[in-house]
């Protein structure tokens, strides 16, 4: 039996920009089979809050356990461009915590922050290599949206996936 942790989502504190930079990178280089360039704006903390997007860590026990980058409308990390919604990027649970629901804490902490925000939807975009996003993105009540996926370069899609506020969880 896992020992109970108490958890607490929070701002990423300034002194924690690079280790939260670096778990992005971590997670997602296991993923993804080339991160390239993509590794940098992973791990570039510092530019996604002074953009005014909010990125967040889910702490156990004082330890950094996850991170998700809230984006609260239209902007640099915004990867739409409707006025009614925020998005979630940058989702990445440490490898010893994950299975744990902290990824769904965090998601759902993004879907509280937009609904108070008085955001209509919150979008998000997943590759082909993230089938355990996919499947709690589904499964928290994501509809697919094909007409807003993308491909930033050749061989990587990225899937959107939209959440309508108004449905609740």
């Amino acid at each position: 039996m896992l020992p109970c942790l108490v958890m607490l989502i929070r701002a990423v504190r300034l002194d924690e920009y690079a280790e939260v930079g670096d778990l992005v990178v971590e997670v997602y280089s296991t993923l993804i089979p080339n991160l390239g360039d993509y590794a940098n704006e992973l791990r570039d903390v510092a530019s996604r809050v002074d953009s005014g997007a909010e990125v967040w860590v889910a702490e156990l026990d004082g330890q950094v356990a996850a991170t998700v980058t809230y984006v609260p409308g239209p902007g640099p990390y915004a990867e739409w461009s409707d006025p009614l919604a925020a998005g979630i990027r940058m989702l990445a649970v440490a490898p010893a915590f994950q299975r744990r629901g902290i990824g769904e804490a965090l998601v759902r902490a993004c879907l509280d922050r937009a609904r108070a925000d008085g955001q209509q939807r919150v979008f998000l975009h997943t590759t082909q290599w993230m089938s355990d996003a996919q499947r709690l993105y589904m499964r928290m009540g994501f509809e697919r949206a094909p007409e807003l996926d993308w491909e930033p370069e050749p061989g990587v899609r990225l899937a959107a996936y939209r959440f309508p506020i108004n449905k609740g969880f």
